[in-house]
């Protein structure tokens, strides 16, 4: 017999609010529980970033001016792109993959069937993706200024375009894992179906490797994505800015990345809405 969903209109907006707080709270615990979940999606920009800075702590520096000055080290060069690979995985990967496995093994259709409302239901998912990203970032800078001695933005203006970059990217990223949540057809397979596809987008889009390196078509095919966006508008936080000649379009474009990123938005709140519910409907 299919569970009843009581309606969620009995309850006025301060309890749903309370709700959603709660789930937070759960979602975080939860998070911080998973072993693997830690370390492929908490951990990992740190890790690789130790493991890019450590081996490449002699090389030469990275976009110098023919003049020799204004270079900047490998790891310097390194952590925008790792920056935008933490937003990615803490929104698109990894609610992809846990809401997937959540309509596998029942727990969104025990969901469905109390008086929880949806709202505070996502709530959750969206509070715990930005406090999740938050922390990552948190240990990311720290590691890079205290190890590596990375210069961070000295000046307002960078932080300010940081924040609405980080912002709408977690936006982004937390709608469009919600969405592509429905692609998977079992949790089992949602870590083969999703992880690869953003693999590949990060190693197209300048997480790993100097974006102006790529082949023009590839770069052409990759600002289609979002993951592209992302790293170029942190690149534009944290890097100098006579290195945005070596984007695209000689310059960090960041009217572009908004709308990019708006668009993704729109994206995956479309494909939330058609996608999402609390069970298949095959199943």
């Amino acid at each position: 017999m299919t569970a009843t969903r009581q309606p969620s209109s009995t309850f006025g907006p301060g309890r749903t609010l309370r709700l959603g707080i709660g789930r937070v709270r759960w979602e975080v615990r939860q998070y911080f529980r998973e072993r693997d979940t830690v370390f492929f999606t908490f951990l990992f920009p740190t890790v690789i970033f130790l493991v890019f800075a450590a081996a490449f702590s002699t090389a030469d520096p990275v976009g110098a001016r023919p003049d020799g000055t204004g270079g900047i080290s490998v790891a310097a060069y390194t952590l925008p792109g790792l920056v935008a690979a933490g937003v990615v995985l803490s929104g698109i990967q990894n609610l992809g993959i846990a809401i997937a496995g959540e309509r596998s093994d029942g727990t969104l259709k025990r969901l469905g069937g109390s008086p929880l409302p949806v709202v505070s239901y996502f709530m959750g998912k969206a509070g715990s993706v930005l406090l999740t990203a938050l922390i990552q970032l948190a240990l990311l800078l720290a590691v890079a200024r205290i190890l590596f001695d990375v210069a961070l933005p000295q000046d307002a203006t960078h932080w300010v375009r940081f924040i609405w970059v980080f912002l709408l990217s977690i936006v982004m990223a937390t709608v469009l894992g919600i969405g592509i949540s429905g692609i998977p057809r079992s949790g089992r397979s949602a870590s083969a179906v999703i992880v690869p596809i953003l693999l590949v987008l990060q190693f197209v889009s300048g997480v790993y490797f100097t974006f102006a390196d790529l082949p023009g078509w590839l770069q052409t095919v990759a600002g289609i994505f979002p993951v592209k966006w992302v790293a170029q508008g942190m690149r534009s936080v944290f890097l100098p800015e006579h290195l945005a000649v070596a984007e695209q379009h000689g310059d960090w474009d960041l009217g572009t990345t908004a709308l990019v990123l708006v668009a993704w938005t729109v994206v995956g709140l479309v494909a939330a809405r058609l996608t999402f519910r609390w069970v298949r409907k095959d199943g």
